[in-house]
């Protein structure tokens, strides 16, 4: 098993910036695929961002192309979420996830979830 704890997350004024942590622990001797999610209120979770294990392949929903950058250190195995422009709509809680297949986490099916941070950007 897998365990993910984010971390990083807070209140920031519309325009800021902030950097989510995610550290996986257990069973990390695999070589997993990672990414983000958010959920805001009332909505469905959807996919931010991926990033490869082999190949730093990355990934984005258009919706945070050009303001957000997903990044890993593998040897922390942590991976990280800048986000830069942030807008009030970018509100909700962030979930790292780990997968092994790469279309997995792009599926929103990945194996394991953390147990997310609150980010919140006010107007």
């Amino acid at each position: 098993q897998v365990q993910l704890v984010e971390s990083g997350g807070g209140l920031v004024q519309a325009g800021g910036s902030l950097r989510l942590s995610c550290t996986a622990s257990g069973g990390t001797d695999g070589a997993y695929h990672m990414g983000w999610f958010r959920q805001a209120p009332g909505k469905e979770r959807e996919f931010v961002a991926v990033i490869s294990w082999t190949t730093r392949t990355t990934s984005y929903t258009d919706s945070v192309k050009g303001r957000f950058t997903i990044s890993r250190d593998n040897a922390k195995n942590t991976v990280y979420l800048q986000m830069t422009s942030l807008k009030p709509e970018d509100t909700a809680v962030y979930y790292c996830a780990a997968a092994r297949q790469f279309s997995s986490i792009q599926a929103k099916n990945p194996e394991f979830w953390g147990q997310g941070t609150q980010v919140t950007v006010s107007s």
